[in-house]
């Protein structure tokens, strides 16, 4: 079975700061190598620490490979007015018609319930477009919108608008699924020399489970893609095959590939792989979380496995 990658970025010319992200072609050929038939390209436009990028480049990369490359589109809460009552949906609508799938990676280093961010997120449920987040645990130095352990700003996110599509990501929202998590080791300190420093050690078994199942379970709105995931999914069979069988219609595989120095993110997609050969994986639940998700999501014209 092909796999479909739900969250990647490409550069059209990527530069060596922070992070040196793949081309289209770099990321086609992993692709290509790796068993995944498509995937979902996602601008980044918040400049906390990597250099913005154009909504026009993805779509440019989706018209070059069609069927291959799915856009989204992207833009900073604070553009245009820099106000709460921004007109984003015109934009959002804009992007949209082209034919851009959804709104992301959403990443500005702002708090989660500031009002502007609240307005892209208005917007985003007006237009009818989805959106993908990424998240911090703090305000300076990194990127990512800021919410409390608990994230009782997700919450109210979710409360707010109950019509919006909300694919969480990245590893804020993925500690939350165990008890007590640490604040300060959910996420690893970016710096200018391109290193993590302080990442999270998730070692043993996952006795208790966090927030984050409690809110899939409660709001109907809420996704989650997977990438960040693996930590603990890897850390936990026994964990990991419980949360995927009882949110597998929710669930996407996704690699979050963003460095062409490495290939460490694709991992993810050999555990995949090996959960399911090993029969621990149900074939039903692989097949959605890795392929059909993603196809019914967004009724995809490609073939369901």
């Amino acid at each position: 079975m092909k796999y479909i990658d739900f969250h990647a970025h490409a550069y059209r010319c990527p530069v060596p700061f922070v992070t040196k992200f793949c081309t289209i072609e770099e990321l086609l050929d992993r692709y290509d190598r790796y068993g995944i038939e498509a995937g979902f390209v996602l601008p980044v436009v918040n400049s906390e620490i990597y250099l913005p990028q154009a909504n026009e480049d993805i779509l440019d990369m989706a018209k070059a490979y069609p069927k291959r490359i799915f856009p989204y589109c992207n833009i900073d809460p604070r553009a245009l007015i820099n106000r709460a009552d921004a007109p984003l949906d015109t934009v959002l609508q804009y992007y949209k018609d082209l034919g851009c799938y959804g709104v992301g990676e959403i990443m500005p280093n702002m708090s989660m319930d500031d009002e502007r961010v609240q307005n892209l997120f208005a917007c985003a449920e007006k237009v009818g477009l989805p959106v993908t987040t990424d998240g911090s645990d703090r305000t300076m130095g990194d990127f990512g919108l800021y919410d409390a352990p608990g994230l009782p700003f997700l919450e109210h996110t979710l409360q707010r608008f109950p019509n919006l599509k909300y694919i969480a990501h990245g590893p804020i929202f993925w500690a939350e699924c165990t008890a007590r998590p640490r604040p300060a080791r959910c996420k690893a300190i970016f710096r200018v020399d391109g290193l993590q420093h302080g990442s999270p050690a998730n070692r043993g078994k996952i006795e208790c489970e966090g927030v984050a199942q409690q809110l899939l379970r409660e709001f109907p709105n809420l996704y989650a893609e997977l990438s960040d995931a693996m930590s603990y999914l890897r850390r936990d069979e026994d964990f990991a095959v419980k949360l995927l069988c009882e949110f597998q219609v929710r669930l996407f595989f996704g690699t979050d590939c963003c460095n062409s120095e490495t290939e460490s993110q694709f991992n993810g997609k050999l555990w995949f792989d090996k959960m399911h050969e090993s029969g621990k994986l149900p074939t039903e639940v692989w097949k959605k979380i890795c392929r059909n998700n993603a196809i019914d999501f967004f009724n995809l014209d490609l073939e369901r496995a």
